[in-house]
Order: C-alpha cells, then structure tokens, then sequence
C-alpha cells in the first residue's frame, strides 16, 4: 500500500506526465519534426518508468514483504505468482 508521501509524489509526477503527453498531443497536430516528437515520446517513457519502479519498490517493500514474514502460505504463494504476472508483463 503506498503511503501518503509516496501518493502525493507520484500524483505530482503522474500530473507532469499528464501535461508532455498533452504537449506530445499538440506537437503531433501541430505537425512538428518527427525527431522532437520522439524525443519527448522517449521522456515520457522514463517518467512513466520512473512512476512504476517507486509504485514496484513499494510494493516490495510493504505487501510483499509482509506476505514473505507471515506464515501464510497461501498469502505467500499468491504474491509470488502475482510478482511473477509483473515481471512476465514488463519483459514484453
């Protein structure tokens, strides 16, 4: 579960990703060099990577690693098969 400080910067981060796609919008319509388009495509993508390595970090930190403490088993192999979902999405 994130934490107040960890929404509140990645709803900051989020809310500047909002405003390049916007700009990457107007570049797009305003027929702007392919080039420059790019580039900010590439910005946008490490920012949204950024987003969800501090959302993953988070998660490992608290869900994950309280699931790996208790002595539930079925809880454990739930978390273990959702991280591997994750991890299967992000090699694609």
């Amino acid at each position: 579960m994130l934490d107040d400080d960890a929404k509140s910067d990645l709803g900051k981060r989020l809310r500047r990703i909002e405003g390049q796609v916007q700009g990457l919008q107007k570049m797009v319509e305003e027929g702007r060099y392919c080039v420059d388009i790019m580039l900010q495509v590439s910005a946008v993508q490490g920012a949204l990577t950024r987003v969800s390595t501090a959302v993953l970090g988070s998660h490992l930190d608290t869900c994950v690693r309280h699931a790996l403490e208790s002595d539930d088993a079925k809880r454990k192999a739930k978390v273990v098969e959702e991280l591997q979902t994750v991890f299967a999405r992000y090699r694609r």
